[in-house]
This record gives structure tokens, C-alpha cells and sequence, in this order.
């Protein structure tokens, strides 16, 4: 099976080389490349947990602050496991689909009166954890540490590979990459090689922006993970 992967490179190596131990072959075609900004250390004076809604935000964090002590709260598996790979000690997953499962978990799990969350995200941000939590009387500081940058087009390998059928199956982690995906297969005019593709969506939000294209099958991961629909597709 050949599997393309559209996660930026820091995230879409490991996935590789998971995939290949599974007996697949990949093609990395990164659509959103990471800059993280550089600057002071973050104040968190006051600040009893922070937020992190991508694994980017674990990695932007971890940049800025020497510290790993605080309760950490994260959107998901990946973004769990980055937090733990970047030493944070105190971690609690969300249960629930993006933002507003996360929104959910700390009302359920933090104490308004306990001090400031802050959020660190990119300039770029999927749902309004501070809009979610402030009727609550949470106070919610927002750190926007890195750039998610589009692609503006698809390789000449990728359009090649596409237009040869060699894709067989896609995966695609966020509802913003697979907007993006939409859009550059139909600035390259592709849409018809989609039509072999099957898509991997880890949740229905991604699923739902895949749904222009004629791809062959979109299943949504639940749990959010790939491994069990990695498991169900047999190398060839």
C-alpha cells in the first residue's frame, strides 16, 4: 500500500517510518509547514494550567519555558504524546472532539478561581477556547507562538504520482489540511485522480471538508488514531 502523508515534516517522519515498519511505502507531501516564533520566556506567573490544541503548541511551549511542572491540558493523542515527548509531567487528554471537548474537560477538571490558562496556539486557531470558557468565569491568555504556512500548490511528484494512480490511500489529520487539500487538487485540475484514493479523516470535521472530492472511500478514525484503520489495510 502506498500511502501519502500531508502532515508537516516534524510530525510526518515518525508517522513514515511507522508505516514502513507495517510493510506500506509513503509519500511525505507536508501542505502546512510550521515557524515558530522566537522571543522571551513566557510569563506564567499566575497561570495554573496550560492549553494546547495541536502538538505544534506542545513543541512551540516547550521552546519558550524552561518549565514542565504545570498541569498541561491537550485536545488529543497527538497532542498528548508531544507534551510527554517534551517533558511536561502533568498531562490530562481530552475526551471529547476538538475545542469544544477540550473546553469541556476543563470545565470539568479546573477551577476558575484557581488562576489564568494559557493557551498556546498559532496564529491560525480552530475553535475560541477563551470565547468557550469565559462565561464560566475562566480567564483565558492566548499565546500565539508559531505560523502554520500553506502550501500554494502540489509537487510535480505528487501531480505525477496522482495522475499515475500510485496514491492508494491519504491521510489527513486536520480539517484545515484537508480544505487545503481540496483546494490545490482542484487548482491542479486532479480531481479525477482522486477517484482510486482512499482517505483516512481522524474526525468527522476533516471527513466533511474532504467531502468535494471523488475519492473512494473517507473513513472517519474512532478513536482518533490511525493505527486501527492502518491496521485494516493490507501491504501490497
Amino acid at each position: 500500500m502506498r500511502v501519502l502523508i500531508t502532515r508537516p515534516l516534524e510530525d510526518a517522519e515518525p508517522l513514515a517510518a511507522h508505516l514502513h515498519a507495517l510493510g506500506h511505502t509513503t509519500f511525505v507531501e507536508p501542505l502546512i509547514d510550521i515557524v515558530f516564533a522566537d522571543g522571551p520566556e513566557l510569563d506564567l506567573t499566575g497561570i495554573q494550567a496550560l492549553l494546547f490544541t495541536s502538538a505544534n503548541g506542545a513543541r512551540a511551549a516547550a521552546r519558550r519555558t524552561p518549565v514542565r511542572n504545570l498541569p498541561v491540558l491537550a485536545v488529543g493523542p497527538a497532542t498528548a504524546t508531544a507534551a510527554r515527548n517534551h517533558g511536561f509531567a502533568h498531562i490530562t487528554e481530552s475526551n471529547g472532539e476538538g475545542v469544544e471537548g477540550l473546553a469541556a474537560t476543563i470545565r470539568a477538571t479546573r477551577d476558575p478561581k484557581a488562576g489564568a490558562l494559557l493557551h498556546v496556539t498559532g496564529t491560525v486557531t480552530a475553535g475560541d477556547l477563551k470565547a468557550s470558557l469565559s462565561p464560566q468565569g475562566f480567564t483565558v491568555r492566548v499565546e500565539r507562538l508559531y505560523e502554520a504556512r500553506a502550501a500554494q500548490n502540489l509537487s510535480g511528484s505528487l501531480a505525477a504520482e496522482l495522475e499515475a494512480g500510485l496514491i492508494d490511500d491519504a491521510l489527513f489529520f486536520s480539517p484545515r489540511t484537508a480544505d487545503l487539500f481540496v483546494a490545490l487538487i482542484r487548482a491542479a485540475n486532479l480531481e479525477a485522480a482522486c477517484a482510486k484514493i482512499g482517505a483516512l479523516a481522524l474526525s468527522p470535521a476533516v471527513a466533511k471538508a474532504l467531502a468535494p472530492l471523488p475519492v473512494r472511500a473517507v473513513d472517519a478514525a474512532a478513536p482518533p488514531t490511525a493505527d486501527p484503520w492502518l491496521a485494516r489495510r493490507n501491504p501490497v
